[in-house]
């Protein structure tokens, strides 16, 4: 395979056309030269993901043979936004190449102690040439929100006089268990469905609580730390998650997301042309109503999501959303597994109502 070369740019370069394209004042020539700049930079990571995706691939399936792992490049968007995010004041505390996850892989163990042991065999204690510049246990330490993961970030070495362009690329690593892979393909649904951005601690409350809630009952299940600042009282959690599950309707509303994304595939493979879709869901009545439109209808589409959502405001029971099939598809290569991963959170979280 022909991996990408890197056009030379230097790390100011980078840094600086990173600045270019956050800055609402750059004119749109500047812009595109920034681009061209950032669409080599990321793409010249492409070689040593493969490189840390194949063995993460190796050594995790001799531990585990319903290990997967997979791979991706951050989305432009992605990048862009994070680079906003990260401003104090006036000045940027990161610039684009300090951005340590520009390029990732990920594995998702069957258990949380086979996670550790990957971890610990293989990565700790293992034999990498590459150097570890960072290093994040968040299954020991669990963040604020909930999110619970291994995350390692390694500086890509090579000899090889061919490779030596790639040196000092920053590719990070992270190891879940299932049971944190479920909730973390869970809030990613949330975030795509209703535009938030609990991922990035944007998210409404109500949602971002009851996910934190979840987490740690989902921590008590793996005989692991707990999130900050929940109930340590096991029946008092359990208590909690059942309220805020009911105040939101979470079964219910996921299940009718999960079978939207299934319409929206066959839909689309019956009339390519579609591009957006309308959901409409009556959550007490659990009724689907979806409306499809080309890429000619974006305007049409936008007004008719207008006109739904004003019809509907105020109505916890309706839930309305506009989406594209290609973020649909984004979604669906960020979590391979994404129907199965759905609804297996789903069943986990039964069990927790179960227990109050």
């Amino acid at each position: 395979m022909n991996w990408i070369k890197s056009k030379g740019y230097s790390k100011s370069k980078v840094d600086f056309s990173g600045k270019v394209l956050i800055d609402k004042k750059s004119s749109t020539e500047e812009k595109d030269r920034a681009f061209e700049v950032l669409d080599n930079w990321r793409a010249i990571h492409k070689y040593p993901m493969h490189i840390f995706k194949n063995r993460l691939k190796r050594v995790s399936e001799r531990i585990d043979n319903d290990a997967l792992s997979v791979q991706r490049l951050k989305r432009l968007p992605s990048i862009l936004k994070k680079l906003q995010r990260k401003y104090y004041g006036n000045r940027p505390t990161m610039n684009l190449s300090q951005m340590q996850d520009i390029a990732g892989c990920r594995v998702v163990m069957s258990n949380v102690e086979l996670a550790r042991k990957l971890y610990k065999e293989n990565y700790l204690r293992g034999d990498l040439k590459h150097k570890r510049v960072n290093e994040k246990d968040y299954i020991t330490h669990p963040k604020e929100d909930g999110y619970r993961s291994i995350h390692l970030v390694y500086r890509y070495r090579s000899d090889k006089e061919r490779k030596k362009d790639y040196n000092g690329l920053l590719i990070e690593v992270q190891i879940r268990s299932k049971l944190q892979h479920l909730w973390a393909t869970a809030i990613e649904t949330v975030d795509f469905f209703t535009r938030q951005a609990i991922k990035t601690n944007e998210g409404q409350k109500e949602w971002v609580d009851f996910f934190r809630l979840v987490s740690s009952a989902f921590a008590i299940m793996e005989n692991t730390k707990t999130v900050p600042n929940t109930p340590t009282d096991k029946k008092e959690l359990y208590l909690r998650i059942k309220e805020k599950e009911k105040e939101l309707q979470v079964i219910k509303i996921m299940n009718g997301w999960t079978k939207a994304v299934r319409i929206f595939e066959e839909a689309v493979k019956k009339k390519p042309k579609l591009q957006f879709f309308l959901l409409e869901l009556d959550i007490v009545q659990e009724k689907l109503s979806i409306s499809g439109y080309t890429e000619n209808q974006e305007e049409r589409a936008i007004s008719d999501y207008a006109r739904a959502e004003k019809r509907n405001q105020g109505q916890k029971e309706y839930d309305v959303v506009l989406v594209g099939a290609d973020t649909t598809n984004d979604l669906k290569k960020a979590y391979p597994n994404y129907f199965v991963d759905t609804d297996e959170f789903l069943i986990k979280l039964q069990e927790i109502l179960d227990k109050t």
